[in-house]
């Protein structure tokens, strides 16, 4: 069987694909008629594309757990990367962990931590004044972590890092 980092990778890039050709179809289509049908296609787009980075980290954790022998994978993970001196890749890895426990949870201790860094984050989060990511924006779902492409592949690649790093060690 193939590692799971390159398995991910090729996974997150199949779907994406799959999802963009999906929604530039749904788009032409809304062109000439405005159904709901169209417009839940749109959110179910970005659903799936939120589904998909929740669950490659889980199953993540679930690999790293068995390979490293702990309960906590993400945390004997981090602590490997931190005593290497892996701290960009650690706090990459960090910060995308809080992204998917907010898109899991919603707001809480994890949401609090990343606003309070949310100009240097490679993604967005909602403050709790705005409605929306993209007012107007008919695919937006109820998320405070804005899932896009570069959302995913950020997740797959630093997935992909993360395991290949700790593989040397």
């Amino acid at each position: 069987m193939h590692e799971f980092n390159e398995l991910i990778q090729h996974c997150t890039a199949f779907s994406l694909e799959a999802l963009n050709k999906l929604q530039k179809h749904t788009t032409d289509s809304l062109q000439t008629s405005s159904s709901t049908e169209l417009v839940k296609t749109m959110q179910m787009i970005q659903l799936q594309k939120a589904i998909s980075a929740v669950g490659m980290f889980s199953i993540f954790d679930a690999i790293l757990q068995d390979q490293l022998q702990c309960e906590n994978g993400f945390r004997k993970a981090s602590q490997i990367l931190d005593s290497q001196g892996a701290t960009d890749l650690e706090e990459n890895f960090l910060n995308l962990q809080l992204a998917v426990n907010v898109l899991k949870h919603g707001r809480g201790p994890s949401y609090d931590k990343l606003v309070q860094k949310a100009a240097t984050l490679p993604f967005k989060i909602k403050s709790l004044d705005k409605c929306f990511f993209n007012e107007g924006d008919i695919s937006e779902i109820s998320t405070l972590i804005e899932v896009d492409d570069a959302f995913v592949s950020l997740c797959a690649k630093t997935i992909d890092e993360v395991f290949a790093y700790i593989q040397k060690q």
